[in-house]
């Protein structure tokens, strides 16, 4: 088993590792990524510290005013690591042509797409997110007069981080087929990236809102995505509820994971290729 996983990673390693190296060879990318990040991080902060400058209480949906600075970098450096763009992939492959060429390869699609992904996310894991994470360890022992994270919160954050990805990557890889349907997804992944926005957490809490709609959203996959991880680093969660949470995002990793098998072997049936 162990030698089989080996040649597996040996063989899907070289598109993530090509992808860490894309990266960081076009420095003009990098640096509007980074403006981008930090702009985007900041219209939510400034928005939020607004907020909690006209209530009446310092802390509202469960946070002070500490926690929510500390929560929305989290939630958007997180949301920015796993929230990458399968289905867009999956949509220029469609337009282009390209999906019969990797059908041919000797590799699997989605596989191929995963590896894709994964490299982004280690890329953005370095460039800035540690530093990121760096500093607001130093807000919290500094500005908020907390621990540091102890390393078994760490552990279980780090976890978290993985499992939303998974969570997310087979989520696009579903919404992606309907590449196969309607040949251009452009305008429903922008729709897709809002909703998620939303309901994910990234925008609001989710204590924010009423009891029945949280109850709601404990049984979607969204959650799963960036607010569980979160609400782990923020030590929201006792033990028992990280192991339910750790529990939960598994759980929609598998499922996503194989309705998109089932999708694939649908779409397939839908492939029409043109050539000599």
């Amino acid at each position: 088993m162990g030698k089989k996983i080996q040649k597996y990673f040996r063989i899907y390693w070289p598109f993530a590792a090509n992808q860490i190296k894309t990266n960081f060879a076009y420095k003009g990318r990098f640096y509007l990524y980074m403006v981008r990040k930090f702009l985007g991080m900041f219209i939510y902060y400034y928005l939020w510290m607004a907020i909690y400058a006209g209530a009446a209480s310092d802390t509202l949906g469960g946070f002070s005013r500490g926690e929510m600075i500390l929560y929305v970098f989290m939630s958007y450096t997180i949301s920015d690591l796993i929230m990458m763009g399968i289905s867009s992939e999956i949509g220029y492959d469609v337009i282009e042509g390209n999906v019969a060429m990797n059908l041919i390869k000797p590799i699997n699609y989605r596989t191929n797409l995963m590896f894709n992904a994964f490299g982004v996310m280690v890329y953005r894991l370095v460039m800035p997110s540690l530093f990121i994470w760096a500093a607001l360890e130093a807000y919290k022992v500094i500005g908020l007069g907390q621990s540091i994270s102890s390393p078994l919160r760490i552990l279980y954050f780090l976890l978290s981080l993985f499992l939303s990805f998974l969570v997310y990557a087979f989520f696009d890889y579903c919404f992606g087929m309907l590449a196969f349907v309607t040949t251009y997804i452009f305008g429903m992944n922008i729709i897709k990236n809002a909703v998620l926005n939303f309901l994910s957490g990234r925008l609001i809490p989710m204590t924010f809102f009423p009891a029945a709609v949280q109850t709601v959203f404990e049984f979607l996959p969204f959650t799963a995505m960036t607010y569980v991880p979160v609400m782990i680093y923020l030590g929201k969660y006792s033990e028992t509820e990280v192991i339910m949470q750790l529990g939960k995002q598994a759980f929609w990793a598998v499922a996503l994971c194989l309705f998109g098998n089932f999708l694939w072997q649908k779409v397939q049936k839908r492939i029409v290729i043109l050539g000599g």
